[in-house]
């Protein structure tokens, strides 16, 4: 089985069955692999992603990390070529005048494709300081409930391999802005932060961010860089994830499945009846 998409491979497998039976067969899985992420030739970070979109992951996990707010903190976002980057796992910043703290910014570590604060050593050293969010408007409980039938059919790789998260952007009437893909829930979201800031879309206070798993700490903070008000998930939160969001002004929901959900946080912007 052949594929072109750099967000899948194709394998082989056995497909067995209760009653004996065995059948070798292709498949397609969502494809893993690691990406270096530099800073002006200076490495940062390592994170495993899914290949595609690795600009936006670059500038969106500059986004996150307080040192880039504006499309002309980035000059350029490029691929590095060179005999042990054969799948162009590299990619190289050169920024336009922002100032990095360097000793916080990087990270010689390796991290979990689960977990994108592998090599943090507490919470405190990640909790970055943006300002709480804007957003004082309201939208209905029914708009928000169709966000995610919105959400699984914009999710072409999810639907080949199965092994995918989403993030997903919308705007206040409902409409899908973007839709990004990873094995990483939080490298996801990043791309989401690297497109709003290539387009000059930052602050997201008009915005609805919805995570297609449960919501962590970081979600949260990054949802917060980004300046969305409003974080809704088809999972849980952490409990860490409700007192980010409390403290940060962000309206948390989370179960939002069917015709109900659980509104964790500031459910002012959340239209109710009583």
């Amino acid at each position: 089985m052949n594929t072109e998409n750099p967000a899948m491979a194709a394998v082989h497998m056995r497909r067995v069955n209760t009653s004996g039976g065995v059948s070798e067969v292709g498949d397609v899985t969502a494809r893993e692999e690691p990406l270096e992420i530099r800073v002006e030739g200076r490495s940062v970070a390592v994170v495993m992603r899914t290949p595609g979109h690795d600009e936006e992951l670059a500038a969106g996990f500059l986004v996150s990390e307080g040192v880039v707010q504006r499309p002309r903190d980035i000059l350029e976002v490029s691929q590095c070529p060179s005999t042990n980057n054969q799948h162009g796992n590299i990619v190289d910043v050169l920024l336009g005048g922002a100032v990095v703290n360097w000793d916080s910014l990087t990270r010689h570590v390796f991290s979990a494709s689960s977990c994108g604060l592998c090599g943090k050593t507490s919470i405190e050293s990640v909790f970055q300081q943006f300002p709480a969010v804007k957003g004082d408007w309201q939208i209905s409980p029914k708009l928000i409930a169709s966000l995610p039938d919105k959400l699984r059919a914009a999710q072409e790789t999810f639907a080949k391999t199965g092994g995918l998260h989403a993030s997903g952007l919308f705007d206040l009437d409902g409409n899908l802005v973007v839709l990004r893909e990873d094995v990483g829930r939080h490298n996801a979201l990043d791309k989401i932060l690297g497109y709003a800031l290539q387009r000059n879309l930052l602050p997201l206070d008009r915005h609805i961010l919805l995570v297609s798993g449960r919501v962590s700490f970081e979600i949260i903070q990054k949802a917060l860089a980004g300046g969305i008000p409003l974080v809704a998930a088809i999972s849980a939160p952490s409990s860490l994830a409700v007192d980010f969001a409390q403290e940060a002004h962000q309206t948390l929901i989370g179960f939002l499945r069917g015709e109900t959900m659980n509104v964790y946080t500031h459910p002012q912007r959340v239209e109710m009846s009583s």
